[in-house]
């Protein structure tokens, strides 16, 4: 009966001996599981399924899930290492006095049990006690009425309970694994291994920088979106590895270059601390590292998704310029007219009277543009491919009548000038030659135009509006593209949108009225055998999609806030655990210092010299690595339909500006648990 309770009870005892690094491992246990907990629940509850975006929102949450899974994993194995670290002085010292390493395994499981049992009843706890005010700030995000019935989702905790139960599992295998590979001497003397100082590595420090300088480089230079997506990946593994060789071999480099400063060196404080640096720099910088990366992680999620959900209104206005827009695939009369005549039923049947009305016609084609030349024929794509700069364009061929009409101007043009207007990019030439046309002066460039909506959509390329003289050269454009593409060729637009003051649930219902009048007609045009005559229409609403857009934006917000809380945990937990490991070492250290003569007040100063040193250059370096990621994140959120730089730079400064005071906050907290530990004359 004794012997039964021997292990459980020696492994109580060890974390309770040990309090100071279990607690802080077991809350962010705790915390894990709660985030995870939250997260599946909402992405299997049922009354979010209900709501209006519901299903989007979900995939959003799984996706989720999914990343915290494995973050979770590589955090927890990552803490855990400090633990156990820690720990095998205790457990040489176990073996030394006669417990075999069967015995250390058993105490080890259950330490890993306990540890998993208590961070499970706190997490899923939280979790599920949080879960509700979760739910009804998803469902205020997505518009909807809220529910006060409370549930608990069995899918969830089934999930949390199996997937941190297999993670346990592996991180007992793998502090098994170390303690069966050590003998008790390297146990015992664990905490005083790898102490011996690291020559400075001059070839790693700069592959660090020539790898940080190409991805700094590749995230300034590159100007279209679609490249950007393939870029950013490859820029974000150049900043990681580059981070880690220049923290850890960097950083030593850094060190023996302050040594040499006899000046700044040979200083009480100064000496002390940057020596203690050097000691370990190897081993510190990984961890640096990590908090540079875990910051620029949190940085660049919530100052984006943050952006995207407060600039959801105007990315929704900017795809739907109008509350009810009528996109016809075709300018000719008897079908554009059948369209608004149900626009004009619909309106009279509710009352409504349009407002800010939007109609012309236009034509649409892409092209790939090498200078000034927009090349349109297939036979010369291999010498666009082959291009150091090509550049793929939207081009949208309007009447300067419409432009006049719509924009309240005066233009006149002659023959072979036009008037451009370029949205999202630039165009510097004076001339504009469309191959196997001709060539178009620039008379003059337009600061902005009612466009289609469309475009936002397509927002990863550059769209140019081009108002030409008349309808024939609108059609002569309309013959050559025809010409070449065939069957696939662009078509003519009639283009017609208004607004209305009345709510979304009214808005909604003219829609749907337009929508089914139109549905009907073509099913009459299909009955009289004209079917292929009419290539069709597209009737958009925001007030129809608005639902499913909030659900994308703020569904990522709602995972941007998630995983920022989840990164600012992990940062805070491996500074808290560098700053208590690292007390333990010098203890001993400060303590011969002390005893030789150096104040407490001086070691104060060392410390604060060591920790203001080391711990802020994280912060220093993920502020330089958002400088740089700013343009390829801008073109990224391009992608999503938002074109407001300005906004996007202000959530940046304000998520670094926050992140700062926390930073400080954790700094001050932990330098004065490591100051406790070296000052003090008991374990």
């Amino acid at each position: 009966m004794t012997t039964s309770f021997l292990y459980p009870k020696l492994a109580a005892g060890g974390i309770k001996k040990n309090y100071r690094i279990y607690l802080p491992y077991l809350f962010a246990c705790a915390g894990m599981i709660m985030m995870y907990y939250i997260t599946s629940f909402l992405s299997v509850s049922r009354f979010v399924a209900e709501m209006r975006g519901g299903e989007i929102m979900q995939t959003m949450l799984m996706l989720g899930c999914w990343v915290l899974a494995v973050f979770s994993a590589i955090f927890l194995f990552y803490t855990n290492s400090f633990l156990i670290r820690r720990r095998k002085t205790e457990f040489g010292l176990y073996n030394v006095l006669g417990m075999g390493k069967r015995n250390i395994a058993r105490i080890l499981f259950w330490e890993t049990l306990i540890v998993y049992v208590l961070a499970e009843a706190i997490g899923l706890g939280c979790g599920i006690l949080f879960s509700k005010f979760a739910e009804l700030l998803l469902t205020r995000m997505l518009g909807n009425e809220a529910s006060y019935s409370f549930t608990v989702e069995p899918k969830a905790v089934t999930d949390s309970l199996i997937f941190y139960a297999v993670i346990f599992l592996l991180i007992l295998i793998n502090a098994l694994r170390q303690i069966h590979l050590s003998n008790p001497v390297e146990l015992l003397h664990s905490e005083n291994a790898g102490e011996k100082p690291p020559k400075a590595n001059w070839f790693l420090a700069v592959i660090g920088a020539v790898l940080l300088g190409i991805a700094y480089y590749m995230a300034v230079t590159i100007e279209s979106p679609l490249a950007a997506i393939f870029t950013f990946f490859a820029a974000v593994l150049m900043v990681i590895a580059a981070t880690y060789l220049l923290f850890i071999a960097g950083s030593v480099v850094m060190c023996r270059m302050l040594q040499r400063n006899k000046k700044y060196y040979y200083k009480t404080n100064h000496f002390v601390s940057v020596s203690q640096m050097t000691y370990r720099m190897k081993r510190n910088g990984a961890g640096l590292a990590s908090i540079c990366i875990l910051a620029t992680m949190l940085l660049v999620t919530l100052s984006s998704t943050t952006c995207l959900f407060v600039g959801m209104n105007d990315m929704l206005r900017q795809r739907y310029p109008r509350n009810i827009i009528i996109d016809n695939y075709t300018v000719d009369e008897e079908f554009t007219s059948a369209t608004h005549s149900a626009a004009e039923k619909a309106l009279e049947k509710f009352g409504e009277t349009p407002e800010n009305v939007l109609h012309y016609s236009y034509l649409d084609i892409s092209g790939g543009v090498i200078g000034n030349t927009v090349y349109l024929s297939p036979e010369k794509r291999d010498m666009f491919e082959n291009s150091l700069d090509p550049d793929i364009r939207q081009l949208y061929i309007v009447t300067v009548d419409d432009y006049n009409h719509l924009m309240g101007k005066n233009e006149t043009l002659s023959d072979g000038e036009i008037v451009l207007y370029v949205n999202g990019g630039s165009f510097d030439y004076d001339t504009l030659t469309i191959d196997e046309y001709g060539t178009f002066t620039v008379k003059s460039r337009a600061e902005d135009f009612e466009t289609t909506g469309s475009d936002a959509m397509m927002s990863m390329i550059t769209s140019m509006y081009i108002f030409v003289k008349d309808e024939a050269v609108v059609r002569e454009l309309y013959d050559l593209q025809l010409g070449i593409y065939g069957t696939a060729s662009s078509y003519m637009h009639d283009y017609y949108g208004f607004d209305l003051s009345c709510n979304d649930e009214k808005q909604l219902e003219i829609y749907e009225d337009i929508y089914f009048s139109v549905a009907q007609f073509q099913k009459d045009l299909a009955d009289a055998g004209r079917e292929g005559e009419w290539r069709g229409v597209r009737i958009e609403s925001p007030a129809n999609d608005r639902a499913d857009f909030f659900a994308l934006y703020g569904g990522l917000f709602f995972l941007g806030v998630i995983f920022g809380m989840v990164f600012i945990c992990a940062a805070a937990l491996i500074m808290y655990y560098k700053q208590i490991s690292e007390g333990f070492e010098d203890k001993s250290k400060f303590g011969i210092l002390q005893k030789v003569g150096m104040t407490k007040a001086e070691i104060r100063k060392s410390i604060n010299s060591q920790v203001l040193t080391v711990f802020f250059l994280p912060l220093g370096a993920a502020g330089l690595h958002m400088v740089f990621a700013f343009p390829i994140v801008s073109r990224l959120l391009l992608l999503f339909g938002l074109s407001n730089t300005a906004l996007f730079f202000f959530f940046t400064l304000c998520c670094f500006g926050a992140f700062s005071l926390v930073y400080t906050a954790v700094y001050l907290i932990t330098s004065r648990s490591y100051y406790k530990i070296v000052s003090t004359d008991r374990d």
